[in-house]
């Protein structure tokens, strides 16, 4: 070996350590720490007195559904609805589709649409509430399983008051005779 070689050796050498070194000065630029700040998510654990004058406060603010249907807007509840056109009709004499047709849903019977296969749970909580009001309903579209666990209806829920009850307003529209709200 002639020392043309040892000198492309100990060249190619000698790079890799200048782009290695560069490298790391290069990425300790681009990823410099930022100081004092806290890494990660700090996670505040409520204590008991704090978790109950929270839950206080969460009742306090709840509004009556017949105060929300006095400003609801059946034009946004039909907005709304749209949501639900994939799995229900909303004409009088409709046809079921994945879930019962929806009209004159206000003031009916749960689980009794002719011609629909109710869910177990479903005809259980029919068998305890005799029609759906405002408040059930309410209760109902915020989160269908958790205000009738075991119900087949797989929609995740509508969280929004007010988009609620504009629902609800369309919803007690599609009646011969809507149920009055007081």
């Amino acid at each position: 070996m002639n020392s043309f070689e040892l000198n492309k050796i100990a060249g190619a050498i000698l790079f890799a350590l200048v782009a290695f070194l560069g490298l790391n000065v290069l990425t300790e630029v681009i990823f410099a720490p930022h100081g004092d700040e806290q890494r990660g998510y700090e996670i505040e654990v409520a204590s008991a007195d704090n978790a109950s004058s929270e839950a206080a406060a969460e009742v306090v603010a709840v509004v009556p559904i017949e105060e929300l249907l006095a400003n609801a807007s059946v034009e946004d509840g039909e907005t709304q609805a749209r949501k639900c056109a994939a799995c229900h009709t909303f004409d009088d004499g409709g046809a079921n589709k994945v879930g019962p047709n929806l009209w004159g849903i206000v003031g009916r019977a749960p689980a009794s649409h002719e011609g629909f296969s109710y869910s177990t749970a479903m005809q259980e909580f029919a068998t305890t509430h005799p029609e759906w009001t405002f408040e059930q309903l309410n209760e109902f579209i915020e989160s269908p399983r958790a205000h009738i666990p075991g119900t087949s209806m797989g929609y995740a829920g509508l969280k929004r008051d007010d988009q609620r009850a504009d629902l609800i307003a369309y919803l007690n529209s599609l009646s011969d005779n809507p149920v009055p709200i007081n």
